[in-house]
């Protein structure tokens, strides 16, 4: 028999939602925020979410985002995702305290190189934070050729259509999908006792990448007040739109697929075979556009023009990325709003034999959230020391997200203050005797061999 559920009932605009209640928080599963991408729908903007009659159930998950997977749906691909998917995938996962009020908010944007991961993983559990009075909610985008992709009869199509179709971005689907979120998040939060002024926008990895972008893209201006980036400072220029439909062009025809293939023609591929193609899962970038993403955000951070939010920034010391996340801190912080650089270091015991030049990628994960006994790295394996960073770390970034943003330190309790990065390098270094401050200027980007 299925667990029995204690359930929790939440109004939205488009209808009433019921959750669950667990471990003392409230948790609402498969919440969608945009329609679902498919048929017409895919490879265009986010459309809204259609009312829904009654109370919908929101206790389980809905399938991850199209992705390659091992056969064996007992093991994970390299995102943590296993058993089925769906083209059917802009969910929501949201875990806020009982009876909020004012709650600072984070969303979550998960990593996977662009191509795998899903928003709903043990790793990224916001049990820890929605204890501390802090709601998460962690989202699903599109992945791989559904997220940012181009394609001559696609533009042809659009163009053919005319009117508010013709004037639709194209491309940069998953960074559309993430301010579809945050629109939600401005206009739903409030239900969940949430504060829609004090958002927080995080992410590691690709989802690190995500927000970055964010930092200067038009559509997302006003729609957040601090940014976190964990091993994805991709401070890189966009590619050329061009270049897009040549590459995606070049990839189609390893399925056998001509350049002249029409619009309709495309959206008869199964999603699945997008997925299994290696030259068509991965690869794919954010594109310029004139009017939707005009400016990569290292220009913006360059000339000041970013939007000027505090923003918390690091890396992990055994994976390259930790001299990006300076020149970050750097930029951002250089007037205005603080930037907190930081650099993890901790090694699990039970991780000494392979982790010898530091944490690796990802690593930091169940330290951030304080999620051990859900992510597959943790649980029983971990020690008393893991636990005590893991429950350091987490105060810093739920700190992070409850401070206002004129602080110019960041007090993560336990007697740690965390100076802004500035001429001194301050940086925090989360080590397995506890974070202390140091300087970064002479730190090395991650170990000789890459880890």
């Amino acid at each position: 028999m299925p667990p029995t559920i204690d359930p929790a009932v939440v109004r939205v605009a488009n209808g009433t939602l019921s959750g669950s209640q667990e471990n003392g928080v409230l948790v609402f599963r498969g919440v969608p925020y945009a329609a679902p991408p498919t048929g017409e729908l895919r490879w265009r903007s986010p459309q809204p979410v259609a009312d829904w009659p009654g109370a919908r159930a929101a206790s389980a998950h809905e399938a991850p985002c199209v992705q390659p997977v091992d056969l064996d749906t007992t093991k994970a691909n390299f995102g943590g995702v296993n058993g089925a998917q769906s083209e059917d995938c802009l969910y929501l996962t949201i875990h806020a305290p009982k009876a909020a009020k004012g709650a600072p908010v984070i969303i979550w944007f998960h990593g996977g190189a662009f191509f795998l991961g899903a928003g709903h993983l043990g790793s990224y559990d916001g049990t820890a934070n929605a204890r501390q009075g802090v709601i998460t909610v962690s989202v699903n985008y599109r992945l791989g050729s559904m997220a940012n992709f181009l394609h001559p009869a696609l533009e042809a199509e659009a163009t053919a259509a005319g009117g508010a179709r013709a004037k639709e971005p194209r491309g940069n689907y998953a960074l559309q999908d993430s301010v579809a979120a945050l629109q939600w998040v401005r206009a739903n939060i409030g239900a969940f006792g949430g504060d829609p002024a004090n958002v927080t926008i995080a992410g590691q990895s690709a989802g690190g990448g995500i927000v970055t972008n964010l930092l200067s893209l038009p559509a997302a201006k006003g729609l957040f007040a601090k940014a976190i980036v964990q091993s994805g400072s991709l401070l890189m220029p966009d590619r050329d739109p061009d270049a897009a439909k040549d590459m995606a062009v070049k990839a189609l025809s390893t399925i056998g697929i001509g350049e002249n293939v029409k619009a309709q023609d495309l959206r008869g591929i199964s999603s699945q075979t997008f997925a299994a193609s290696s030259a068509l899962r991965s690869g794919f970038f954010f594109t310029s556009d004139p009017a939707y993403k005009p400016r990569p955000t290292i220009a913006a951070l360059k000339d000041g023009t970013e939007y000027d939010v505090p923003l918390l920034v690091g890396a992990n010391k055994g994976e390259k990325g930790f001299a990006a996340a300076r020149t970050f801190a750097g930029l951002a912080g250089d007037s205005g709003a603080p930037a907190f650089l930081y650099r993890f270091d901790h090694v699990p015991a039970f991780r000494g034999a392979e982790w010898k030049a530091g944490p690796i990628h990802s690593a930091e994960l169940m330290f951030a959230f304080d999620s051990i006994d859900l992510s597959p790295w943790g649980g029983s394996k971990a020690d008393a020391t893991d636990r005590a960073v893991a429950k350091q770390m987490n105060a810093c970034w739920v700190a992070f997200a409850r401070q206002p943003t004129g602080a110019r330190t960041l007090d993560c309790g336990n007697g740690f203050a965390w100076k802004p990065f500035g001429r001194a390098g301050e940086t925090a270094v989360f080590a397995s005797t506890g974070p202390v401050m140091t300087s970064g200027l002479d730190m090395p980007d991650g170990p000789a061999d890459g880890n």
